[in-house]
Order: structure tokens, then C-alpha cells, then sequence
């Protein structure tokens, strides 16, 4: 490190204080201790702390309400939360308040470094970077875009920005067609795994036995048909991003699988015996209320909790509406090039019926109006008009 981090590790528990004070020393950390939120409090007004490894429960103050504290003079702490299995949703909350990630106890401390590090490295991106605000913002390698000047997308890609760079898993809920998977894409581009894979599978679109097999690979004989051995999706994302959509059409005894990879970072192949370590950011997606869910007794709860570290609501585009005539500007401009096509706008009149519409299908169905509307355009039209769109729209 070209200057050495100022680190500050809370927690009433003296040996684990020893154990991460020597070892975040041998990385070139500066380390200070705390017993407990009292204590922690006049060290970071005393001292220029960059991050803080906190225990959530602690007999002072509990360390959600050291977090909130901290954050309201000092914004920029790096905040890594360590916790029981029990206390997850506390740590969940916390990631809500502003911390980077959280730790399970009994943590891994190679992960821990790892994290810690990666919340330094993002904290400094962050200061060295524009205030600028972008409407549309694009990923590092610029294939990402998300259009949107409405205040929820803003507010919405402030908050990708802020946690892209972070192991914490994300749950991206929305309904059908409002552009998950590109809110997962988004994610992964401005992350520091960029340059690794990004693997994508629907949970909804395979059989249960296919699902295993495809999420976690299987040994040669595993089961009728399996010849050779096979890498899972959890193989093949590893260092990068595993986004997995429609989550909440797991099966049950998929989901006891998915939250030891979550926990545990490794797994079985199918037919195999030999746990595999895996380092994956996972990202998952449904358009499901998996709450509803967990009360039904159709999903775990603790893979819920695992899973909705972070959540990120996609608004349909109902509730959007300020953001149609971007989107039909970059679907015209789209589908022109597609369709060797120079259609210039949209007619006023086509635009409000656009925007009078209640989009069910949200801006997958703005977008196949648009490539429709393209499509069937006279040769020499310049202009989207209403006899372009379909019938129950134009109404």
C-alpha cells in the first residue's frame, strides 16, 4: 500500500481483536482496537480511521447503531460488519445504513482481507471520481447503458454505483420486462471482477434435475447420460459474477445448495465427493415477493436473508413515465440501424399515447412497440406515428 490504512476493529471478543490486529499488521495496516461502541467512538474521533471491522452485537452499542453514528460525521468509512448466523438480518439492515459488506462468524480470514481491501480500493474510486452526476451511465468496458432521467433511476443508480464494487450479494426485484438483467450487468461492468466472467442462467427456464447439474456441474456416471465430467455455472463464474434470474423458481432442495455456496463458498459437483472452493459475486433477480414466498413456505428463509443483503427495486415503467422519450429515442436509433431505417422522432401524438398507456410489459413491451413501429414505417417516413403503434395502444 502507497499509504498505509488506518484500520479499526471493534469487537468484545479479546482474541478475535489479537487475531485480526496481527494479521491486518502483516498487510501494512495501521490497526487500532476497540472492546465496544463506547470506545470505538473516541477512537474515530481521534484518529483519521479509513475503515471498521465492527461486530453487530456488542453489550454497549450495538454495532448498527455504531454504524449510524459514524456515518453521520464521517460518510466515507469503509464499514465491514462481522455476525452470527443468527443476526443476519441485522447485518442486512446494516448493509441498508451504509456498510460495505458482512462477514458470518466463524469468518474466513483470507475473505476478510479480501473484502476489506476491496472496500478501500472502491472508497478511494469514489473520491478520485467526478461529483458530476451522469443521466446515463456506462459500464467500464462501455457496453452497458441504462437510460433513465426520472428521480427513482437516479436515486437507483446511485445506489448500483455504490455497491457494484462490493462482495454482498444483490437481490434485484421488478416485475417482468423492467431490465434486471441489465441492472446485473451494470453491476458487474463497474466492479473490480470486470475482467473476469460474467455467467448468466434463468432458474426458471430448466427442470430441477437440469437446474443441478447446469448450477453446480456432475462427475462422469452421476446420473443416466452423464459421460464425462461437466464444470457448473459456479466453476465457470469463478473470480467473476454468477447471475442467476428468477430466482424464486428454485427448488427446495436447490436452495438448501445455493445457501451453503453462499455460506461456505464451495460446493459438490453431482456424483462428486471432493468440495470445490469457488470466489463468485452472485447476483440474483425475481419477479416474485419472495417475503410472501418465505411466509408460504415456498422458500428458505435463510437463503432469503443470504440472498437480500442488498435489493435493488426496478420501478415498472408506469411509475417511470418521465423516461418514455429517452427510451424511444434510443429504441428508434437502435432499431433504424437494425432495419436500414431514418426515422428522425416520434409525433407528439404517438408519444402520448405512449405515455397514457399502463405497460404491462414494461419497457420490454415499449421496445417491441418501438421495433414494430420501425418495421412497418413507409420508406420515406421521419416520424413514429400513431397508425404505427399497435391498436390497444393508440386507442
Amino acid at each position: 500500500m502507497s499509504k498505509p490504512v488506518n484500520l479499526l476493529i471493534v469487537d468484545d471478543e479479546p482474541n478475535i481483536r489479537r487475531i485480526l490486529q496481527a494479521a491486518f499488521q502483516k498487510q501494512g495496516y495501521n490497526v487500532h482496537t476497540a472492546e465496544g461502541g463506547k470506545q470505538a467512538l473516541s477512537v474515530v474521533d481521534s484518529e483519521p480511521i479509513d475503515a471498521v471491522i465492527c461486530d453487530v452485537i456488542m453489550p454497549d452499542i450495538h454495532g448498527t447503531e455504531l454504524l449510524k453514528t459514524v456515518r453521520t460525521t464521517h460518510p466515507d468509512l469503509v464499514f465491514v460488519m462481522m455476525t452470527a448466523f443468527g443476526t443476519i438480518p441485522q447485518a442486512v439492515d446494516a448493509m441498508r445504513m451504509g456498510a460495505f459488506d458482512y462477514m458470518t462468524k466463524p469468518f474466513d480470514l483470507e475473505m476478510l482481507k479480501k473484502v476489506v481491501a476491496r472496500g478501500i480500493e472502491a472508497r478511494a474510486k469514489r473520491n478520485a471520481a467526478s461529483p458530476t452526476t451522469k443521466t446515463v451511465p456506462k459500464g467500464k468496458n462501455g457496453k452497458c447503458v441504462i437510460i433513465g432521467e426520472s428521480p427513482k433511476m437516479k436515486e437507483l443508480m446511485t445506489m448500483v454505483d455504490r455497491v457494484a464494487d462490493a462482495r454482498a450479494t444483490v437481490l434485484i426485484s421488478g416485475e417482468s420486462g423492467t431490465g434486471k438483467e441489465l441492472i446485473a450487468r451494470a453491476l458487474y461492468e463497474r466492479s473490480s471482477r470486470a475482467d473476469k466472467p460474467f455467467v448468466a442462467i434463468s432458474c426458471a427456464a430448466l427442470p430441477e434435475t437440469l437446474l443441478e447439474s447446469e448450477l453446480f456441474g456432475h462427475e462422469k456416471g452421476a446420473f443416466t447420460g452423464a459421460t464425462g465430467q461437466k464444470p457448473g455455472r459456479f466453476e465457470l463464474a469463478h473470480q467473476g459474477t454468477l447471475f442467476l434470474d428468477e430466482i424464486g423458481d428454485v427448488p427446495p432442495a436447490i436452495q438448501i445448495k445455493l445457501l451453503r455456496v453462499l455460506q461456505e463458498r464451495e460446493f459438490e459437483r453431482l456424483g462428486g465427493t471432493k468440495p470445490l472452493k469457488v470466489d463468485v459475486r452472485m447476483i440474483a433477480a425475481t419477479n416474485r415477493d419472495l417475503e410472501e414466498a418465505v411466509a408460504a413456505g415456498q422458500f428458505r428463509a435463510d437463503l432469503f436473508y443470504r440472498l437480500q443483503v442488498v435489493q435493488i427495486c426496478l420501478p415498472p415503467l408506469r411509475e417511470r413515465k418521465e423516461d418514455i422519450p429517452t427510451l424511444c429515442e434510443h429504441f428508434i436509433a437502435k432499431y433504424n440501424t437494425e432495419n436500414s431505417r431514418n426515422l428522425k422522432s416520434i409525433a407528439p401524438a404517438a408519444l402520448d399515447a405512449l405515455i397514457a398507456y399502463k405497460w404491462p410489459g414494461n419497457i420490454r413491451e415499449l421496445e417491441n412497440t418501438i421495433e414494430r413501429a420501425v418495421v412497418l414505417a413507409p420508406d420515406d417516413a421521419h416520424q413514429i406515428t400513431p397508425d404505427l403503434l399497435p391498436p390497444h395502444i393508440a386507442v
